[in-house]
């Protein structure tokens, strides 16, 4: 692997530099005051892929934003890689938490990234990693040391849902063949200590909306005798967990995969500081379902959450209004054996059936995906156990992600193919969240990596 570790070392600035460049483009595809930027980025995506060295490189229409496909196929008798990621990132909202622009990366030196992190929107998810593979293939092409065919798919809907993606899967099983899914969009737990996740969590994501009177009212000649929905709707998501962090919608807990003690004693044999836990959060406790660890919390239990809530009057000032409607927007993560469409069902029948008589409610079903466990047993897990293990000095612990990759279990049911999950980024990282960023030590040891997954992954 010298040539690959020299080529990287020499092209290291221009790797880094190529990623900021794609930082500077906010390619948020949940608002359509972006759809410019989406495919600006799409297009960027495909010049890269060009420019490592990829063949028949397709910027592919979807009733959505585009997907960008590219392949090298060296030897039709060798193993295929798919690689996934996507180029749409989050909205950067609230904007005034930013240390610095979302769009404008910057790199500063951290406590857990004392070499710099790039401080951007998208940094770690995904940009950053799925520019890795981009400049992982080029190092292999430029050192003559592509083992196996390689088949790239970068999507533009990842983080609303990917609505347009299990179609196009549909109408290419062929062109996207292959023996494994390569994605990094996952998280290790240390720099010092790689993991690889073996599952993830599905989503069920819907918005409420509780409508009261017919119109906004004065706070002091309606208050006290109409419905207030800020208030009923408050109370609503309250009562939809109970005082042991139980979810109380009837059913919801029918189908969970309940694991043994052995499984959850090695689920726990996963290197986890809670005191740093907490410091990294600012928090002086957790909190969560009881009789779990954090680690359970996050990996095997399934969730309800309330990911944003407004109504009423929210500008400077103030305003003495009831108002007329309150919404927001909840999240289910769940967990094998669970069903996103069920689960969405289970919640509008019970969120409806709490409601009092003096409001309406609506439940408006968003994007959902099903959750998944991938083989610790197989060959592919063993070329990227390996591959890591030679890169960081230790052999990486198999983990349950918290998160959802909706395509996981797409993949897997229409390609007939298991995934692997080899991401390179910290959960401290700030995804989704204000500040998000992306270690460059982790940067540069995913491109180290990749090469060496694809060496074990042919043998």
């Amino acid at each position: 692997m010298t040539a690959i570790n020299q080529y990287i070392e020499a092209n290291k600035q221009r790797f880094l530099d190529e990623l900021l460049e794609l930082l500077r483009i906010p390619s948020v595809s949940a608002n359509p005051v972006h759809a410019k930027d989406m495919q600006r980025m799409a297009e960027a995506t495909a010049k890269s892929l060009r420019d490592a060295g990829a063949d028949n490189v397709e910027i592919c229409p979807t009733d959505g934003y585009p997907i960008v496909y590219g392949e090298k196929i060296i030897d039709p008798s060798k193993p295929t890689v798919l690689v996934y990621g996507h180029y749409d990132v989050q909205p950067a909202e609230p904007l005034e938490l930013w240390t610095s622009p979302a769009f404008e990366p910057v790199i500063r030196k951290t406590e857990i990234h004392p070499e710099g992190a790039i401080f951007a929107r998208g940094s770690c998810d995904d940009k950053g990693q799925f520019y890795m593979h981009i400049k992982a293939l080029e190092t292999m092409l430029r050192t003559n040391t592509l083992p196996c065919n390689v088949k790239m798919m970068i999507e533009g809907e990842e983080e609303v849902g990917s609505a347009n993606l299990g179609a196009f899967v549909i109408a290419n099983r062929e062109k996207l063949a292959c023996d494994v899914i390569l994605i990094s969009d996952t998280s290790i737990i240390a720099n010092d200590q790689p993991s690889i996740d073996c599952g993830l969590r599905g989503l069920s994501y819907v918005e409420v909306e509780v409508t009261g009177a017919n119109r906004d009212l004065h706070s002091g000649v309606y208050g006290g005798a109409v419905a207030n929905p800020i208030n009923i709707l408050a109370k609503m998501i309250a009562s939809l967990h109970d005082e042991r962090g139980h979810i109380t919608i009837p059913g919801f807990y029918d189908d969970v995969q309940v694991l043994s003690d052995v499984e959850r004693s090695e689920l726990n044999k996963a290197p986890f500081d809670l005191a740093a836990y907490k410091k990294d959060l600012g928090i002086d406790e957790i909190m969560g379902e009881k009789d779990f660890t954090t680690i359970e919390r996050t990996g095997i239990r399934p969730t309800l959450d309330c990911n944003g809530i407004w109504g009423g009057y929210t500008g400077e000032g103030s305003k003495t209004v009831l108002p007329s409607k309150a919404f927001a927007k909840i999240s289910m993560r769940l967990v094998p054996n669970q069903e996103s469409d069920k689960t969405t069902e289970l919640f509008t029948r019970y969120f409806k059936s709490i409601a009092p008589k003096g409001v309406k409610v609506e439940v408006r079903p968003h994007h959902g995906g099903e959750p998944v466990v991938t083989p610790t047993d197989s060959k592919a897990y063993r070329a990227a156990s390996n591959a890591m293990k030679e890169t960081y000095g230790k052999t990486p612990v198999p983990t349950r992600g918290g998160g959802s990759i909706p395509i996981v279990a797409l993949f897997e049911k229409e390609l007939k193919v298991k995934t692997v999950l080899m991401g390179f980024g910290l959960d401290s990282d700030a995804l989704h969240s204000p500040n998000e960023h992306y270690g460059i030590f982790n940067y540069y040891q995913g491109i180290k990596t990749i090469p060496l997954f694809f060496r074990n992954f042919a043998e």
